[in-house]
């Protein structure tokens, strides 16, 4: 069988954990099991080497900035490839534009557009563990590109279905997908199986554990994956195509500091108003995602809506050099915000659960700022100070009673 692993910046983060990610490698091979492995930097330093470069640059180029961060990751499969010769293993470190991840030209959150897998199948033919670097690839100009977060998470599940690999293995500094991110709330549980879809809301609603574009990718191609600790022997997380709908209806909570919200004042009552203003948004490849619209007070309306809090400033400032071509009084923003989110595939056959979720909120004396809902989730926007209390009562309102 074949398997990928791939193993974070925590998990390699010195001496001790690359080792052990060596011996985990080690274990998996003596099972009779091929393996490729895709490796993350080591701990901070993909953060390091950001301070670095605004150092000697305050608005460094994307490009120069690929070229600088993708060393992070081959340091990484160097050392984790001596760790194995060490062990008498035979393996090959291979990056990015060795191994043919071919991407778009869209430095820092390029897009993987297509993997050669001809020089990993020779070297597994050649009985050699295969050491993929993360999160990078190279454009049709060659140049070294990056994928932006999660990159090596979306490396990992890209080569699992590209060689049509029996297990895809995402090792963290977890034991899994919790119902809840263990650091803030102390009673979240692990979950055993969940799906597609609601892996791919938490994720987009700020669960860490896996990046939004590699469940994206896991679901599109059917990819066995499944989220484990490299520290310990837990079982872990499967993410499938379908989970136990019927017997719970909420399977986790999400929660999203990296959020702001902007709201676009006195904008002209008439059609294609909101168009002008996301249009001009999406031109500059801004996210945008709850989004409120008022009712409109005779010749103006009001829009609200949440971005990412990294592109808060560009949205800003794109909006308020447009302010007169697009229609509007003026603009505001709150950078002071959170999102919790309660995500669940029953949600869509049970009633009573927004009514829940107002509820702990309530009795947590929390107030709700905006509502989005769909059929599998519903996200509140709340200060940012009450958001680990949030967290809490809303958890214990949907996971201290049993499963209905």
């Amino acid at each position: 069988m074949l398997y990928v692993q791939k193993f974070g910046g925590s998990s390699v983060a010195d001496k001790e954990r690359v080792l052990n990610v060596a011996n985990r490698v080690a274990q998996t091979v003596s099972a009779g099991h091929k393996v490729v492995a895709v490796l993350s930097a080591q701990g901070d330093t993909t953060d390091d080497l950001l301070k670095k470069a605004r150092e000697i640059n305050s608005n460094p180029s994307k490009r120069e900035l690929d070229m600088l961060l993708a060393t992070g990751e081959q340091q990484s499969i160097a050392l984790m490839s001596m760790a194995l010769a060490a062990i008498g293993l035979p393996s090959v470190s291979l990056t990015g534009q060795q191994v043919g991840i071919h991407t778009s030209s869209s430095h820092g959150m390029a897009r993987i557009r297509s993997i050669d897998t001809e020089r990993i199948n020779y070297e597994l033919e050649r009985s050699n563990i295969v050491i993929v670097a993360g999160f990078q690839g190279m454009d049709r100009y060659g140049d070294i590109t990056t994928l932006g977060r999660g990159g090596s998470d979306t490396t990992a599940v890209a080569l699992a279905a590209a060689l049509n690999a029996d297990l895809c293995e995402i090792y963290t500094d977890v034991e899994g997908v919790y119902t809840a991110d263990p650091h803030i709330v102390k009673n979240s549980k692990k979950i055993d199986v969940i799906s597609y879809d609601e892996m791919l809301d938490l994720a987009s609603l700020g669960a860490k554990v896996l990046a939004t574009r590699s469940v994206e990718m896991a679901k599109k191609y059917r990819v066995n994956l499944v989220v484990r600790s490299s520290m310990s022997r837990a079982e872990g997380t499967l993410v499938k195509e379908e989970a136990k709908v019927e017997s719970t209806y909420v399977s986790g909570l999400a929660i999203d500091k990296d959020v702001a919200s902007i709201s676009v004042i006195g904008i002209k009552n008439e059609p294609g108003m909101a168009y002008k203003i996301f249009s001009a948004l999406a031109k500059e490849k801004i996210v945008v995602d709850i989004i409120l619209q008022s009712i409109g007070r005779g010749e103006t309306k009001d829009i609200s809506f949440t971005v990412n809090l990294g592109d808060l400033h560009k949205a800003m400032d794109l909006l308020q050099s447009n302010r007169q071509s697009l229609g509007f009084e003026r603009v505001s923003y709150d950078d002071n915000i959170a999102k919790i989110s309660v995500v669940g595939a029953g949600m869509a056959t049970h009633s009573g659960v927004a009514s829940m979720l107002f509820e702990a909120l309530f009795s947590a004396r929390i107030n709700i700022m905006m509502i989005s809902t769909s059929e599998i989730k519903i996200s509140v926007l709340i200060d940012n100070k009450d958001t680990d209390a949030a967290a809490n009562y809303v958890h214990e309102k949907f996971f201290s009673l049993p499963a209905r």
